[in-house]
């Protein structure tokens, strides 16, 4: 994977949290530098964590799939780029005020990155550095989310589905490049 293509699979990867932690911002009556640098860093753990666990089940299973394993990494990330893209679709129509608490973002953390553990099994298909894409990966979450923590308050209902949006292209676009390089540069 190049760096550029690297660096847009993170990017990608923390559209979910980003468009997460600017609702959780919009539910704070002024966030801190600090308590967003702490939100955005629950949030990077957990998607630094999740595509290793899912590059773990890949390996795992790899010898299954080897001959179309290209197929599956595109299919992945289609679907993941496109269920992405419906929900930023969706168009909230208020924020909901409620206590932030530690479990809550936990909660929150996890159910974003579930798309990660996702594209980390396809990735296992594919010649990557697990470690280095999951560190990109969480360093771009923690970036990602931090600011939308920061943004949410201003801008909440206003900016959240369009990162989706965004991080939805991007990955069917990753996906599409691995069948290129996989089929017609091979």
């Amino acid at each position: 994977m190049t760096p550029v293509a690297l660096l847009f699979l993170a990017v990608s990867m923390s559209a979910d949290a980003f468009a997460a932690s600017i609702s959780k911002g919009a539910e704070l009556r002024k966030p801190r530098f600090r308590h967003a640098v702490g939100i955005g860093l629950i949030f990077g753990i957990i998607e630094a964590i999740t595509p290793v666990l899912g590059w773990v089940a890949g390996k795992a299973s790899q010898q299954y799939v080897e001959t179309w394993d290209h197929w599956v990494a595109f299919t992945l990330l289609t679907i993941i780029g496109l269920h992405m893209i419906v929900e930023g679709l969706k168009k909230e129509e208020k924020v909901e005020h409620r206590k932030q608490t530690l479990w809550l973002l936990v909660l929150t953390a996890t159910a974003t990155s579930l798309d990660a553990m996702a594209v980390g099994a396809s990735l296992a298909f594919i010649d990557v550095n697990i470690i280095t894409t999951s560190l990109a990966i969480g360093l771009a979450t923690t970036v990602m989310a931090s600011m939308g923590t920061l943004l949410g308050h201003k801008f909440g209902k206003y900016v959240g589905h369009w990162a989706e949006l965004a991080g939805g292209v991007v990955l069917i676009g990753i996906g599409a490049m691995v069948v290129v390089e996989h089929t017609v540069l091979m």
